[in-house]
């Protein structure tokens, strides 16, 4: 990485390609293309190469989740290095883990790979979603959140475009998709390296811990949104394969459909925040989260067909893209110099129940799948009751509906 350094307003004078907007949206093209392509490949790679049931898949998970509760490290990593330097190397690892992964198809080496490329993942998007909230204005973030989330899946599609094309017709091996969508994540992460200054944000952030009382709803919404995100990422696509038999090429092209919409609507999305708020936001995510959910647990208890099934996982994609509203959330009642460090401790919250709650559901899952899912529907009804407790205003000394514009914040 060049030595020179710029502030946010001298920046402004670079080439676009080379503003801090940018980087944001070329690191955020950049991940999707190892982890989405290891999401899609997993459960059918697991299955094939090392014969995983739910318990095998749960615990796998589980070890995946570990880095992310740990994220509070990132706190400390940042007396030895920038924001900026630590989110391009955590892509770099990202990306180089990716690319090995199938060279170890067994129970132990997927779960040390896969703690690797985890390391790298959650520690990028940690460091992501920062610089996110110190780099945009405030009054643009829903916007451009929304175009970033829409650039992430972009790059989904390119990945899961590519895997569907091709995967049956040149007979692509897991090996080969593995290291080619690695190491674009890798090659990527060099150029940001190489080709970009280094960045001060307006404010120094705290390097220290940081847990503020006031900041207790952000707190509990980002636990729940943790453990009921875990029920949809292990098991959900992982039904589609035990259930109904999805190959690699099927799956994907699940996938596919996914982002196409998250590209139209993530968009539209921002602009709904920007004019709605994010109370409305929120509570129309977790209402619709409750229905699918509970539709979910149909397909076991009533016999619910594959059609309904694909239908209810775009459905769970497109109210997850609603996600970034908890961000702006926190961007409007934090301290600029708590961004940083409050990002840490938010990611190791949310990752609380992630430690735990992918192993002890896989044996629930092999008892019965449609209870894991209304757990699932309970969590999501927990977010919906916490959503109602956001100001329609929030800011700073007004971050819940029990404080005021005039309410001192707590510390």
């Amino acid at each position: 990485m060049r030595h020179t350094t710029l502030t946010l307003e001298e920046a402004r004078a670079l080439p676009f390609w080379r503003r801090p907007v940018f980087l944001l949206l070329l690191m955020t093209a950049a991940m999707p293309l190892a982890f989405s392509t290891w999401l899609a490949l997993l459960n059918n790679f697991v299955i094939e190469s090392a014969g995983f049931s739910g318990v095998e898949i749960g615990w796998l998970h589980t070890v995946r989740e570990i880095p992310g509760f740990l994220a509070i490290g990132v706190i400390a990593l940042l007396w030895i290095m920038r924001e900026q330097v630590l989110a391009v190397s955590s892509l770099a690892l990202l990306g180089a883990a990716t690319a090995i992964t199938a060279w170890f198809p067994s129970f132990s080496g997927l779960l040390i790979v896969t703690m690797l490329s985890s390391v790298g993942f959650h520690y990028f998007e940690t460091v992501n979603q920062s610089l996110q909230l110190q780099w945009i204005d405030k009054r643009r973030a829903p916007q451009m959140l929304g175009w970033i989330t829409a650039v992430g899946s972009g790059a989904s599609l390119v990945a899961y475009g590519f895997l569907v094309l091709t995967w049956k017709t040149l007979g692509l091996s897991y090996n080969f998709v593995y290291m080619l969508s690695g190491g674009l994540t890798v090659a990527i992460a060099a150029f940001c390296w190489f080709a970009y200054p280094k960045f001060e944000s307006p404010e120094p952030q705290l390097r220290k811990f940081v847990l503020r009382r006031r900041y207790w709803l952000y707190y509990a919404l980002q636990f729940m949104a943790g453990a009921r995100r875990q029920i949809f990422v292990v098991f959900a696509a992982f039904m589609m394969v035990e259930r109904f038999g999805f190959e690699v090429h099927e799956v994907t092209a699940l996938f596919l459909i996914n982002y196409v919409a998250n590209m139209i609507f993530a968009p539209l999305m921002g602009k709904a925040v920007a004019k709605w708020g994010e109370r409305r936001a929120l509570v129309f995510e977790y209402v619709g989260l409750v229905g699918v959910f509970l539709a979910y647990g149909g397909i076991y208890f009533f016999g619910w067909g594959v059609m309904l099934a694909m239908a209810l996982y775009i459905l769970d994609h497109l109210f997850f893209a609603l996600a970034f509203a908890l961000k702006t959330y926190f961007q409007k009642i934090a301290d600029t110099q708590d961004i940083a460090p409050t990002a840490a401790v938010a990611f190791t919250i949310n990752h609380i129940a992630a430690v735990f709650l992918p192993a002890l559901l896989g044996y629930l899952w092999v008892v019965s799948p449609g209870a894991v899912f209304g757990l699932a529907a309970g969590m999501a009804g927990v977010s919906l009751a916490l959503a109602l407790l956001i100001p329609r205003h929030p800011d700073k000394g007004n971050e819940t509906v029990f404080s005021g514009p005039l309410a001192k914040p707590a510390e």
